[in-house]
């Protein structure tokens, strides 16, 4: 699935697609004369920033850089990573069947399954989050809705919402719900 992009202009949404469609739009209104548009990542919320060239405007000196072979098993998707951990889990980890890796997989594995749910509220209220102080930082009632939105009080951040431009208030309400 293409991640998609939502952009805004002073509280107004004006986009919302994948990066080509939003740059086809920033580049049809670029004479518009108005603020710089934020951009905002649909799945996490995040400030994002993409190239507004066309293809045939990139210097072909900005190809992609070549890619290095990783290390490991990248076949198999396996990812190296250092992992701090005190001498007592070490010796923990190495009286385990399949040893050390295979304790953490299965580890990781039941805490991803035991705690999904808690997991994707937290990250649905972090997007809402950055969304909420790219698009609304300074706006009146700001803290207050920081403050209502990790304490779990949504008629209180709804409340707040209110008073903020629609689309941003929508777009907040739907980084909680997706």
């Amino acid at each position: 699935m293409t991640p998609t992009l939502t952009a805004f202009v002073n509280g107004v949404r004006i986009a919302t697609g994948d990066a080509p469609q939003i740059a086809a739009v920033l580049r049809a209104r670029a004479d518009a004369n108005e603020a710089p548009p934020t951009l905002l990542s649909d799945a996490d919320g995040r400030v994002v920033d993409i190239d507004l060239r066309t293809p045939a405007e990139v210097p072909a000196t900005e190809a992609a850089p070549q890619a290095r072979t990783p290390r490991g098993r990248p076949r198999l998707g396996v990812v190296p990573r250092e992992v701090t951990l005190l001498p007592r889990h070490w010796d923990w980890l190495a009286a385990q069947p399949g040893g050390a890796s295979a304790a953490l997989r299965r580890l990781v594995e039941e805490a991803r399954k035991t705690h999904a749910d808690t997991d994707r509220r937290r990250a649905q209220k972090e997007a809402a989050y950055r969304a909420m102080s790219a698009l609304a930082g300074d706006a009146t009632g700001f803290e207050a809705a920081a403050r209502a939105l990790f304490a779990d009080d949504r008629d209180a951040l709804d409340a707040l919402l209110a008073t903020w431009p629609a689309d941003v208030a929508a777009y907040i309400q739907a980084r909680l719900e997706a």
